[in-house]
């Protein structure tokens, strides 16, 4: 449950907030604090790593966006409501905090108020300088990043990175929806060309083809994480070009789904469940299990375990067998047949055995981009660097 708290700002805090030439105080957010057990009262000092017997373990989420955009935010939302079931903990949450130094004040005021000893602030851009600069400062905070982009030469212990790798979720979602499309052509709306969102375009396809061996993928960059003027554009020009399935890799997958409902073909999701949004054509999608992820984070910590002790992983990752990525339930559309196979791919991602770039993979320029004979695991490191798009996806990385 969420509840609406008044807080106490220190006289430090005030002096702190003027000289920030009312920046943050203009926001128009809202402070909520969720705990399982209303009885409990205050909070943990900075420093304390565990709750005691008297005091909830506080523990902090910061979104970029809303919380309930059916996209990036909200996946992590769910994460950050399933660690507010777990008993002896507290969470404080802020939404729609930009990446700026906003976030610092975010993180300050659920340090030094609200008794926050773990943060999760959530957004890629909150990494450096932000969540290094306030890691520096409360070397006790224990400060959790999405990103994977910790470096033990230069950041401070207290800092961890999680990712999940999606590429097995989006090759099973491109089977899916090879076998549903009459027109052997699949369309993606995209943001930007970099490796994450390459990666999950390539995983789309390496599926597709794996069904349909000439199947095509056309692929549109909008350019940025939240544009829906130009993703519902994007959306009705595939439809326009015939293609009857499209995915999406932007922060809020919302218009996309809900255009092609419009439209009246079939849609893919990505990082939460959109099924609510398109009823008739909704397949599935890649989804993160982030109330898994953030629930074992918080009890390993619970545990005594911590960033600084060496019991948690500076760099934790994991896919859909590590549960950081499931399969979000088919929709009516989805076949027997296609169900079937979707459970059988997952069960090989879970015993291990799911391949997804296999060797002699060449790109769409007909560049071999993976040797000949030579499987890569999803976790391999070369494909942290991938910068092509696979055979059949139309469309160009640069340019």
């Amino acid at each position: 449950m969420s509840n609406r708290k008044s807080i106490y700002v220190p006289r430090r805090q005030v002096i702190r907030g003027l000289l920030a030439a009312g920046a943050f105080g203009a926001t128009s957010r809202i402070w909520t604090a969720c705990t399982p057990q209303e009885t409990q009262s205050g909070s943990n000092s900075p420093g304390t790593s565990s709750p005691s017997s008297d005091k909830p373990l506080v523990v902090g989420f910061i979104y970029v966006g809303a919380k309930d955009d059916y996209g990036y935010n909200q996946a992590h939302a769910e994460g950050a409501a399933a660690v507010a079931k777990l008993p002896g903990v507290k969470i404080v949450e802020q939404a729609s905090v930009p990446e700026t130094t906003d976030v610092q004040e975010t993180m300050r005021n659920m340090i030094e108020q609200d008794g926050a000893t773990i943060l999760f602030p959530t957004s890629f851009g909150y990494f450096d300088p932000h969540i290094v600069k306030m890691a520096a400062e409360y070397p006790e905070v224990q400060f959790f990043h999405y990103g994977a982009l910790y470096d033990a030469s230069k950041h401070p212990k207290n800092i961890g990175s999680y990712f999940g790798d999606v590429d097995e979720g989006q090759y099973i979602c491109g089977r899916v929806a090879a076998m549903t499309s009459k027109s052997g052509k699949l369309g993606f709306v995209a943001a930007k060309p970099i490796t994450p969102v390459l990666r999950n375009i390539n995983g789309f396809i390496l599926g597709a083809r794996s069904v349909k061996p000439n199947i095509t993928v056309q692929v549109i960059f909008t350019g940025d994480w939240s544009q829906p003027v130009k993703e519902a554009e994007a959306t009705n020009s595939l439809a326009d070009q015939g293609i009857d399935v499209v995915s999406v890799h932007v922060d809020s997958p919302k218009v996309v789904i809900e255009t092609a409902e419009k439209r009246g073909i079939y849609s893919s999701g990505f990082h939460a469940v959109q099924s609510a949004l398109a009823p008739k054509g909704y397949l599935t999608g890649a989804a993160w299990d982030f109330p898994s992820a953030y629930s074992e984070f918080v009890e390993k910590i619970k545990a005594g375990k911590t960033l600084m002790n060496g019991g948690i992983p500076h760099l934790s990752r994991g896919g859909l067998k590590e549960k950081y990525v499931k399969l979000a339930p088919f929709g009516p559309a989805v076949s027997e047949a296609a169900k079937k196979d979707a459970e059988e791919m997952l069960a090989k991602a879970n015993d291990g055995t799911l391949v997804v770039y296999k060797g002699g993979t060449k790109d769409n320029t007909g560049k071999e981009v993976i040797p000949t004979g030579k499987d890569l695991k999803i976790t391999d490191s070369a494909l942290d660097k991938t910068d092509w798009l696979a055979e059949g996806v139309i469309g160009k990385v640069k340019g």
